[in-house]
């Protein structure tokens, strides 16, 4: 077939295939997806347990360095406990529940992500028996990836690997710090005991990773083969601190952010991938967040060029970028053939979560080749997400037990051995292998909600046990997905994410917003123009907020110093302004206003445009 007729009979496929499948059941895949975590469980299972055809396994983890160990997760096909990407999956299942958990109760599947949550942390904090401690791995790839078991079975070795500070790893530290702080902010309200114990972890893990400075995989060097730190430990340094200021507002954690951006890279990287190895972008996306909330400071400069990396990882994924990521034909990101998908929905996490922060801010993308609204962001994730779900020129889905056509030889020990509940037969290390691993036909257990590693470069896919590349799942392919999947099933309308209050209901139609006007100012204010505009509104409990957003303007041709505004009518919040006494001043970032200067501060509340006014000034 000539080079025209297969581009003309990849079209067809790709319009043939859009023709059909007309939407997906989003509520379907978030269910599926949550369901997976208990598939990957380790230690004693629950009476609560779903997943019926797995058992207890790893009892005796830590037991040899006396350290209870049990639990956690299993990070893939295998048998291992890896902490890397274990922390990091944790992260993202928290951030996810952070950012749209309200979308995650109305789906009914916020308790069972909470528990998946939990599942995870439970391990990590008897992984930190002391401050200074850690560990970060129970059993090792080699001799694990030398037996096919069942994890009921398993005769490997389960030795324990740790850092200390003769032994460091802060990339470890760091993101396990992060995952302690984002699951504190999941267990404020609902066990307020439990996140501070975690923020308490978090804490010691991040002044440790902090302190003593070095890769994880120099101290825990079995990791090398299979989770080697390739990015260093400065992205999770920023990654760790942006967690610990979201839920501390620790100035500390503030500062560091700011005095540290520009020397770690979170300024300066401008990235095309982000995932449990390189956290850059979710930094950049993270840190913009609180630039929108109006948390920057007298670290706003700063924060802006954290946001300016955040939207050049947004124009690459849209293709719209300087240096933009690659795509399939099939229009899948593509960063490497093993494992493709974790970059997948990782990025189309950040992107779903970025466009709900622009909408929120009232604001558009800027890219090299034009504007992108957040809508644009949104349905591009979108598109990510139903191409795993089986908007694909093979029309597959990638995530095991959804829709008719998914991988049913997966890379995986459970669920390709016979259930240890239907025979309990031991499967012995090497048996595995000539049992079941080499059987061609469908697993015995299906592993429902798994999202495998996915197809090549060219859209190709081999569904054979083997070819762990592209059947092997991962938690960290499926934490990102439960954020995604809560957004996109509940439905086109937007939601406040940014500003510091509870998220609104989203209802079909608001009331009409109060158009605020200039606000006049008396002849003293002459060299200040205030204009008041309203950015986003929403509806909470019967009530419409209004975000307002005014701006100074220095209209003199000398610098104002010691202003002092008056505002009255203000009903809630203000952020970009020192209250003293009864009037309000420049923030403590800034002294001064030059001429022709702007700056701006916004608040919050349910009426009117608050009256604002210069009380006093003087001029240099």
């Amino acid at each position: 077939m000539n080079r025209a007729a297969h581009s003309l009979s990849l079209l067809f496929i790709l319009l043939s295939a859009s023709s059909v499948f007309g939407g997906h059941d989003y509520g379907q895949a978030l269910t599926k997806s949550i369901l997976f975590f208990e598939a990957q469980r380790s230690g004693y299972l629950p009476t609560t347990q779903r997943v019926k055809w797995r058992g207890h396994s790893g009892l005796s983890d830590g037991k040899a360095s006396g350290v209870d160990l049990v639990g956690g997760y299993y990070d893939a096909g295998d048998n291992v406990k890896f902490g890397l990407p274990m922390a990091f999956t944790i992260t993202m299942m928290s951030w996810s529940i952070v950012e749209y958990g309200k979308q995650l109760a109305q789906s009914g599947e916020l308790s069972h992500a909470m528990d998946a949550v939990k599942w995870g942390t439970d391990y990590l904090i008897k992984a930190h028996p002391e401050p200074n401690v850690l560990f970060g791995e129970v059993g090792d790839g080699n001799t694990d990836h030398y037996c096919w078991q069942r994890p009921e079975d398993m005769t490997t070795d389960r030795r324990a690997y740790k850092i200390d500070p003769s032994n460091p790893g802060s990339d470890l530290a760091g993101e396990t710090a992060a995952a302690m702080a984002a699951a504190s902010l999941v267990f404020r309200h609902s066990n307020p005991s439990y996140s501070t114990e975690l923020l308490s972890h978090a804490r010691q893990l991040f002044e440790f990773a902090d302190k003593y400075r070095g890769k994880y995989d120099s101290s825990i060097t079995v990791a090398q083969k299979y989770y080697r730190s390739v990015s260093g430990y400065q992205d999770e340094l920023l990654w760790a601190a942006a967690w610990m200021f979201h839920a501390t507002n620790d100035e500390y954690y503030f500062d560091y952010l700011g005095e540290n951006g520009d020397a770690m890279g979170g300024t300066g990287w401008s990235m095309t991938e982000f995932g449990w190895d390189v956290k850059y972008a979710g930094v950049q996306v993270l840190v913009a967040k609180f630039l929108m909330q109006g948390k920057g400071g007298r670290h706003s400069p700063v924060f802006q060029r954290y946001q300016q990396k955040a939207e050049s990882f947004m124009c690459s994924l849209l293709g719209k970028g300087n240096r933009n990521v690659q795509k399939t034909p099939g229009g899948l990101i593509f960063k490497q053939r093993w494992n493709n998908l974790q970059f997948v929905t990782s990025s189309s996490f950040l992107a779903t979560a970025y466009s709900d922060f622009l909408a929120s801010a009232g604001d558009d993308l800027s890219c090299p080749t034009g504007d992108v609204s957040s809508a644009q962001l949104l349905s591009f994730a979108q598109s990510q997400v139903d191409y795993i779900l089986g908007d694909n020129p093979r029309a597959t889905s990638y995530m095991v037990g959804y829709g008719n056509n998914y991988p049913q030889q997966v890379h995986h020990r459970g669920s390709s051995i016979v259930s240890i509940k239907v025979d309990p037969t031991f499967v012995s290390c090497r048996g595995g292998y000539a049992t079941w691993y080499s059987k061609k036909s469908s697993d015995p257990n299906l592993l429902t909600g798994a999202t495998v590693g996915g197809p090549d470069a060219y859209d190709n896919f081999a569904d054979e046990r083997d070819n762990y590349e592209q059947t092997e799942p991962a938690t960290y392919n499926n934490a990102p997905l439960l954020g995604i999947l809560a957004r996109l099933n509940s439905g086109s309308n937007g939601y406040n994410q940014i500003l510091p209050v509870t998220p609104a209901t989203p209802v079909a139609k608001s009331p009409p917003v109060p158009q605020p006007k200039r606000t006049p100012t008396p002849a003293s204010s002459a060299p200040i123009a205030i204009s008041q505009k309203v950015t986003f509104s929403w509806v909470h409990q019967g009530k419409t907020y209004y975000r307002y957003s005014t701006i100074l303007t220095n209209k003199s041709s000398k610098t104002v110093k010691d202003l002092k505004l008056s505002i009255s009518k203000l009903y809630g919040p203000l952020w970009g302004l020192t209250k003293s006494g009864d009037s309000y001043s420049f923030p403590e970032w800034i002294k001064s206003l030059p001429s022709g200067k702007s700056m701006e501060f916004v608040y919050i509340h349910t009426t009117s445009p608050a009256t604002i006014s210069v009380a006093t000034y003087t001029v240099a």
